[in-house]
């Protein structure tokens, strides 16, 4: 067997190992034994083998471990436990109630996406999880609902190497992931995949390139650019300079760059390196933003308080401002860009919502 380059291989998102767990802990609950290896079907549709430790049941309540493997990403949740709790509700037929217990954050601040006072399992995982459980208690959930509570021991210390506590998750991890696959973002390997995505674009004649931070806003820009080849599209993730810096080597001169808020505010703010571990969102520019746009004072107040550049979002759409706002941000991008490298590029930023629709675009003179 072929083996890996270094600095390659995948692994799975906690939200994969959640949905993996609390399907091995319902085929538990329903057949008595909980499974050594269980098939866990991804959001990204992959059906993947997983092991199971540490497996419990009773009949009445069932539990089961599946140990993170973050691949060659460096990430502290690598080696977590991620756990599932699954008990019988015998007088709510048809309900799969996800909860989170020790070691899971509890939400303490909007901007998130996520009800305040409620668990930090982000939607794609959390719609990923109950949609396992179901597939597995289906023949009995007419009769009996189940309640699926996540945990993850040590999962209060691992959120100290987050920007969890900053963000208002407080006590433990966040239970993420779009697709179910961690890909090795902070590695030297990825950065070359991008600088190699651009070079191929180049080599195939391509006038364009299309950087997007993610799986969503990719099929984003996908959607609106339809007439646009496969090969003009580069997930550069976090590495927009390397990115950068190949187009302006290749020869390439138009850039299309797919969004949401919080990285588009980190370009903005001249951050070419956007990880989340690098640096923090400057909610002082977008304060400085809404106000351009006459949002009250007490609205750029808090949204230079807060710590989510989602947070500005939401609160510029609840005062009918979000289109403007969003178009604003896009147009301070090109004017970041274009002090960084000047003459080089025709730039289009194009920004859409969470559910990855589309929000405005913007273009340069």
């Amino acid at each position: 067997m072929k083996k890996e380059a270094r600095g390659t291989r995948t692994g799975f998102t906690t939200g994969a190992c959640s949905a993996a767990a609390a399907r091995a802990a319902a085929t538990g609950l329903l057949q008595g034994e909980v499974p050594p290896k269980v098939e866990c079907l991804l959001p990204n549709g992959q059906q993947v083998c997983f092991e199971v430790t540490d497996a419990v049941t009773d009949g009445k309540k069932a539990r089961a471990v599946v140990i993170k493997d973050a691949g060659d990403d460096p990430d502290c949740t690598d080696k977590a436990r991620l756990t599932a709790d699954l008990e019988w509700l015998p007088h709510a037929p048809g309900i799969v109630e996800l909860c989170g217990g020790s070691g899971v954050g509890v939400v303490t601040m909007p901007g998130l996406g996520l009800d305040v006072g409620g668990p930090a399992i982000n939607p794609v995982p959390r719609k990923n999880i109950i949609e396992n459980v179901r597939a597995v208690l289906a023949p009995v959930l007419d009769e009996c609902g189940v309640r699926v509570t996540i945990s993850v021991p040590q999962g209060e210390e691992m959120a100290k190497k987050t920007l969890n506590a900053r963000l208002g998750i407080l006590g433990g991890i966040s239970i993420l992931g779009t697709t179910g696959i961690v890909r090795p973002y902070s590695t030297a390997a990825y950065r070359a995949s991008v600088v190699q995505g651009v070079q191929v674009a180049a080599t195939l004649g391509l006038s364009t390139v299309v950087l997007t931070t993610g799986g969503r806003t990719e099929k984003f820009v996908m959607t609106e650019l339809p007439h646009l080849p496969p090969a003009t599209f580069v997930q550069m993730g976090d590495f927009l300079r390397y990115a950068m810096s190949a187009a302006q080597r290749h020869g390439i001169r138009h850039v299309v760059i797919g969004g949401m808020i919080g990285k588009l505010t980190k370009i903005a703010q001249g951050e070419e390196i956007t990880h989340a571990g690098r640096a923090e969102v400057d909610t002082g520019l977008l304060a400085q933003l809404a106000a351009e746009l006459g949002a009250p004072a007490d609205v750029c107040t808090d949204i230079a308080a807060a710590e989510t550049a989602r947070y500005a979002g939401e609160r510029m759409d609840a005062i009918g401002l979000g289109v403007a706002f969003h178009h604003l941000l896009a147009k301070r991008v090109i004017s970041t860009l274009e002090n960084r490298y000047p003459d080089q590029f025709s730039l289009r930023v194009m920004v859409c919502d969470f559910d990855g629709n589309k929000i405005t675009e913007a273009v340069s003179a």
